[in-house]
């Protein structure tokens, strides 16, 4: 369920009166330092920054080769 606020929606998945904990201000404080750090690294740049690395492919394994001649 969402209320309608003035400029768009917002999600009422808290109930009333809550407040986040402070571990969840914390991660998202060093999230967006996070994404302000790599912006500033990056800019200006035509791909927008991924703060979060993608998770490795069989690709990305070790290939062990036998060099026996």
């Amino acid at each position: 369920m969402a209320r309608q606020i003035e400029d768009g929606w917002e999600s009422t998945m808290m109930q009333s009166g809550t407040k986040p904990k402070a571990d969840d201000n914390a991660e998202k404080r060093r999230l967006d330092e996070a994404l302000e750090e790599g912006l500033e690294e990056t800019f200006p740049g035509s791909d927008p920054v991924n703060v979060t690395q993608p998770a490795p492919t069989k690709g990305d394994q070790h290939v062990k080769r036998n060099d026996k001649g």
